[in-house]
Order: structure tokens, then sequence, then C-alpha cells
């Protein structure tokens, strides 16, 4: 579909008879943009598709269907039954899958005749490789998804995953805006059950602790099947048929044996399964010692079994007798980790040695079936096998390996910061061991796709930070964490960091990381619009005065004066803004403060309807903001002027102007940004009469907002798509909107916006009397 989108584009470029630099000035958006759309490598936001059909002088509407599943398909690569299956978060499959046919068959039958299978059994006895070898099997047959999520019950060094948090994770896979997540368990539970029941798909939840671990996670009707394994029998639970694992029967154990050995050797199999006690992870951990080792026989390999010890044990004591010091080394660090997996470049750091050497190593791991390839270039570790590396008591390094993996983190969040243009200010702490390499962020597509990737691993890395009393790197995750949460939501995960970082600044009583945090924590309230983000700005301007730092001072300022904007005071608002700006150096370092000054000066007159005074505010820092390559800034005095123009009257200035800031924000990621953006270009849109088109784009603006989950940001995209919606009559969708417009901004104290939702709901039901 993307393909077909991409044509369509094409003969719109051809009917224009532009070149591709004439183009982009009439659509307002870059050259390397539109030849990303024209070859099909990315899909523009609607606005820039009808920017197009403009040029072309066609009607955009027909392209609306074609648009709409493209926007929807998955990148290039994803193949026919990717699409069709929905999403696939299974691990990979084990390569010749021996053994356990009976048990296969029951979960393959009890897929046709239950909804819930639960295989319980000891450590290492293989009821991962059989829940996603049986899982792979049926994703033809549960056509809505196959979802995976390991919950940790007996991981070594990390808690099991919370019940509430591991809903939100699936609720998520499943599509499910961060908006429509409710906070409390019982409620995410309803939703979990009600979404999956007009679903037909699998889930596996992998590694529970026990039964009350997995309750809230199970279906009610549908036609979904759930797969839970655990090392616990969960008998409390109604309704789910189970199955409980043991060893190998002998004749499967050699099949698995022979199979991981590379073929059939001289000597007593049965021997060397009784030592590995027939269970899976032992046999597999022994034949790979022997698959590498062609002049070995098995009885030599019986030889290097202890008799009387645990098959686990032995057999593990025996393979990492056979590694190197490299090797052992790089096996008991990997142990310390308690992230769902590791990259190469994350290794080395860990092991504080040229990324080239830690690949070698870690392939050799894998060789040695003591660690997981599941996909290219991540790697992870069997529980069992970590509480092996842990055991493994002579790594004098483990305090300070932790402290470099998590520079590496650290470097990588400061590397896809700048990859997205994101500002940051200068981090009030240093990087102790600055990595070898962390992977290129070239461009927001890449350095967005890392921090989703390796979010989960950042969070356990600051959780082991906070237990070994890493404080620097527990401060500097705390003030880098903005860049994610400012484009995936989730502000309140931000906080509890923030909380739990100021207890590092002051035990080492470092005043500047403690204000800094402290204003983090006021921004992390006020993005999620609560009031108490208003105390801890003024605790941080009382902190700033000891510090004297002007660039505090001027944060503190502006964010002051965004809550008086807020609170509807327009007039004290120009006031503080006015300060931050006297008390700027003049100097070049600050030219992006000065744009941002501008910007918030001018939302604050369009407010107070001085719409002339608001654009002259801007025009120059749109300057400044395009030569310091600022995007969210040029974005900003972008919104101010098509706000401008629109209450000047010139609706097709604003529309032009709106549109422009649309594609800043969709290039950089920031969601919400591009919701706003987008919902000013639905409303100068309706001014010009194009009311069907910007029906549409309020739809897209109103999809993008409930993505992030930021209510404060959803009032203005609600009210102004209610207002479109009354004046396109259709009361219905406009009582919905505004009415949860109304809701929002009561719940979060804000009173101008408030009072207008109350005047447009006032003029739809005098409208509906009316008629």
């Amino acid at each position: 579909m993307r393909q077909e989108l991409a044509g369509q584009l094409r003969q719109l470029r051809d009917l224009t008879g532009r070149s591709l630099r004439e183009l982009a000035g009439d659509v307002h958006g870059s050259s390397s943009s539109l030849s990303r759309y024209f070859s099909g490598q990315a899909v523009p936001p609607w606005p820039t598709v009808v920017a197009l059909c403009r040029a072309a002088g066609r009607d955009p509407r027909p392209m609306r269907e074609v648009w709409e599943r493209a926007k929807d398909e998955p990148p290039a690569g994803a193949t026919a039954a990717a699409l069709a299956s929905g999403r696939n978060d299974l691990p990979h499959d084990i390569t010749a899958f021996t053994g356990r046919r009976e048990e296969l068959a029951v979960l393959l039958g009890a897929a046709r005749n239950t909804t819930m299978v639960a295989i319980d059994g000891m450590g290492g006895v293989g009821k991962t490789a059989l829940a996603v070898h049986g899982a792979h099997l049926l994703t033809a047959d549960f056509p809505g998804g196959q979802l995976y999520l390991d919950l940790h019950g007996f991981t070594p060094g990390r808690e099991p995953v919370e019940p509430v948090r591991a809903l939100g994770v699936l609720l998520a896979a499943l599509g499910v805006p961060p908006g429509r997540v409710p906070d409390d368990l019982a409620e995410r539970a309803a939703l979990w059950r009600s979404e999956l029941a007009v679903r037909r798909a699998i889930v596996l939840l992998d590694n529970a602790a026990d039964a009350d671990h997995v309750r809230d996670l199970l279906p009610g009707a549908g036609q979904s099947f759930v797969v839970i394994t655990s090392r616990r029998r969960m008998v409390e639970l109604d309704g789910v048929q189970p199955m409980s694992l043991e060893v190998l029967p002998t004749q499967e154990a050699a099949e698995l044996f022979v199979e991981s050995a590379g073929g059939a050797r001289p000597g007593d199999v049965g021997e060397v399964l009784r030592r590995c006690g027939n269970l899976p992870l032992a046999i597999r951990v022994a034949a790979a010692r022997l698959r590498h080792r062609p002049a070995w026989t098995l009885d030599t390999l019986v030889e290097r079994l202890h008799d009387g010890e645990p098959a686990v044990s032995h057999v593990l004591e025996m393979s990492l007798r056979q590694l190197d010091s490299a090797q052992r080394r790089m096996f008991r660090l990997l142990g310390l980790t308690s992230g769902t997996d590791i990259c190469v470049y994350g290794a080395a750091a860990l092991a504080g040695i040229p990324w080239s050497n830690a690949r070698v190593l870690l392939e050799e791991l894998v060789d040695s079936h003591l660690i997981q390839e599941p996909t290219a270039g991540r790697y992870r570790m069997h529980d069992l096998l970590r509480q092996a590396a842990r055991a493994d008591d002579n790594e004098p390094d483990g305090v300070a390996a932790v402290a470099r993996l998590a520079d590496y983190y650290l470097s990588g969040v400061l590397a896809a910061g700048q990859g997205l243009l994101h500002e940051m200010p200068p981090l009030p702490i240093s990087i102790t061991h600055p990595p070898e390499r962390v992977p290129a962020m070239d461009g927001t597509t890449v350095a967005l796709a890392w921090l989703d990737r390796e979010w989960a691993n950042i969070q356990a890395v600051f959780t082991l930070a906070v237990e070994l009393r890493l404080d620097i790197s527990v401060i500097g995750f705390a003030l880098t964490a903005e860049v994610y949460f400012m484009r995936r939501g989730g502000l309140g995960r931000w906080e509890q960091m923030i909380d739990t970082a100021l207890s590092a600044a002051e035990r080492r009583d470092d005043r500047r990381a403690l204000i800094w945090l402290r204003f983090y924590r006021g921004l992390a309230r006020h993005l999620d619009g609560r009031p108490e983000a208003l105390p801890e700005f003024e605790a941080v301007q009382a902190l700033m005065a000891e510090a004297g730092d002007v660039y505090v001072e001027f944060e503190v300022l502006q964010r002051l004066a965004e809550q008086r904007m807020r609170a509807g005071d327009f007039e004290g608002c120009l006031d503080l803004l006015r300060q931050g700006k006297v008390i700027l150096p003049e100097v070049a370092d600050f030219d992006v403060h000065r744009v941002v000054t501008q910007g918030r000066i001018g939302k604050a007159l369009l407010q107070l309807k001085r719409y002339d005074q608001a654009r002259e505010a801007v025009l120059l820092a749109l300057q400044l903001a395009r030569t310091r390559n600022a995007a969210q800034l040029e974005r900003l005095c972008l919104d101010v002027l098509s706000a401008a123009a629109l209450g000047l009257g010139d609706h097709r200035t604003a529309l032009e102007l709106s549109q422009q800031a649309v594609e800043i924000s969709h290039v950089t990621g920031h969601q919400f940004f591009e919701a706003v953006s987008l919902s000013d270009a639905a409303v100068a849109a309706r001014h010009l009469g194009r009311v069907q088109e910007a029906l549409a784009m309020h739809a897209e603006a109103h999809r993008l907002i409930e993505t992030t989950g930021e209510q404060q940001y959803a009032i203005g995209v609600l009210l102004a798509y209610g207002e479109t919606c009354r004046l396109a009559d259709d009361p219905v969708a406009a009582e919905q909107h505004l009415g949860r417009a109304l809701e929002l901004a009561t719940s979060l104290e804000m009173p101008a916006l408030a009072d207008e939702t109350l005047r447009h709901l006032r003029l739809l039901r005098g409208h509906q009397i009316d008629t």
C-alpha cells in the first residue's frame, strides 16, 4: 500500500511540472522529505498530501483511504503473513526443536478445546522452549496477534513485573493508546479482557511467579488462547488446563543430545544423560562443549562431569572450566545485568573492552549455549545460567562494570537526543567511563527506534544503579529521561525516577543536581497538567537564588509563566517572560532561549487577541531558529504565526504555516506537538470552507494525541474538533468531544480553557434547542 500511495504522489508531482526544490517550497516541506515520500520510504502527513493535491489541481479526498492504509502498514520488508496476522512478539523458535512430542500434541490440542494452559516444571526443563515452539505452530490459527511477555517471576536480580505494569505492556501491544489505559489495576484488567474478547490472539505469559501474578492477565470471553509458564503449579486458577513437564524420557534426551552435539560420537550416551539428569538445559550445554571439540569422545565428556552434584550445576561447572579467562569474565558480567537483552556495544562497555573483542566473546558464549542470540546482535541469558554466573563470585569488577554499562546507556540517550534535535541543558554530572562506541543515531527514526528498543534495559540498569548506590548514574538517567518520556508518554514513571535521583543528589550534597531535579519534577507535573507543578517551580526559584545560576533562573521563569497562562493570567505571563528575557546574557549561546521567550510571548499575546503584536514577536525569532537548526523552536514560531494569521482573517496563510509546523513535528517524532499543529490546520481549513478536509485532519490529530496520553494538550485538540463537528451539523460528535475537553480542563484546573469549552457547549445546546 505504501508503494501504491507513492505512485499516486509521483503522478501528482508529474502533473505539477515543477522541480523537487520548487515543489518543496509549494508545500512548505523539505526536498529530502518529499524524496522519501515519492520513493515510498516514508508516509507523509495528511496535510502534505493535501498540499500536493492542491499544487497539482486535484481533489485529495479520493486518496484518503489509500493514505490511511499506507500509514498503518509496517515498513518495507514485512512479509505478507506478518501483515495479515497482526503483531507477532514471539521470541525466535528453537532451531530443530527435538522431543516433547506428546506434550506438544497436548498443547496444540488444547488450543482447539480451551482458552488457557499453564505449563509448570523445574528451571531448565524446557517450559519456554515448548511454549514458544507451540505458539509458532499456532500462529496461523490466531491471526489477531501473537503476544509474548516475560514476567520475570524467577529472574535473578529483578523484581517480577507487576500485574498493572504487565497489563500496560499488553494493552500497548494491542495498539490501545496510552490515553485510554486507566491507572487502576481492575480497570486495566477489564479493558484487557474487553480488547482480547474481539480478537483471536495467542498470548504467552512466560516465567510467572505464581497464580496471583497472572490472575488479572487472563482473558474472559472470546477465542484467544493464553499459555502460562511457571516453576509453580497454577492449581488456584479456575479454567486453566495444567501441563507439568518432567525431565526428558531417555530416548528424547538422546535425540536432543545428538542433535545439539552435531551428530553421534563413540561412547555411552546414556552415562552422559544420567549425569545431566535428562534436563534439556544441561543436555544442550554439555552437547555444546562436545560439538566444538571433534577429538573428544563421549567418555571424554563423562570424565569432565562430576558425580554426586545437581545436574545443572555440574554440567555448567564443566562448561565454565572450558572457558578461557576472558570468556568466563564476560559470562560473569552478563549475569550482573537484569535487562531484557544486551547488544555488542553494551557488552563491550560492561566488560571495558573493545567492541570487536566483545563480539567474539559473545559469539563464543552463544556457541557454548551459555547465552542465546534471539535476534541478530541481541543477546540474552537463561535465568538458571544467570544464577550460575552470579554464583561464580570471582568477579571483583562487578560494581565498576555496572557503572560502565550505565555510562554506555546514558551516552546512548544523549546521542539519541542529538539525533532527535532535542534541546537539553548541560548535565550537572560527568560521564566517568565514556564508551568506545554507541550505535549511530542518524535521524529521528533511528534514534527513536534505539530508545524504544533499549528503554526496558535502561530502566533495569537504573534500578541496579540505585541498589549499588551509583548516584551519579542515577542522577544522569533521571535528568536525561525527558528525551524519551516527552515523546512516548509515561510522565508518572519519569517523576518516580526523579524522586529516586533526588535522594542520590542529597547524599552527594550536589546543589546543582538538586536544583535541576526539582525543576524537572515540576516540568513532569506541568506537562501532565497537574497543579502541583507550581509549588515545585517556586521551590526551585528559591534554590536558584542561592546558586545564582542564570540558566536555571531563566527556565524557572519560563515555566512559571506557563503556569500563569494555564490559569488565564496572560498579562502576568507576559511579565514573567519579559523578566526572563532581561536576565539572558547577550551572547550567542543563549540565542535558543531568546527564541523560546519570543515564541511564548507570542502565545500570550494571541490569548489577548493582539494578533499583530504576536506576529511581530516571533518573526525575527523564526529566522534565528532556522539559523540554529532548532526544529521544534521553528515549529513554536510557526504555530504562533499561524494562529495570528487566523485571527487576522488570513485563513490561507494560517493553513500553510500550520502545515509546515505539522511536517516538522512529524519528522522529529513529537506526536503531541504534531497533533496540536494539525488541529490548527484543521481549524484554518474549516474557515476556508473545506469542512470534510478539516474533519479528517481533526480525526488524525485526535488519534495522535490519544496515542501520547498527554491530557493537557488534548484539551485544545478536542475543543477545536468539537466546534468543527458542531458547524458540520454533527451534534452527537460535538457533544462528545466538547464534553471530554471540559472534563479534562476542569480536572487539570485550567479555568480559561474550561470557560471557552463551556461557551462552545452552550452554543451547541442552544442550537439544538432552537432546532
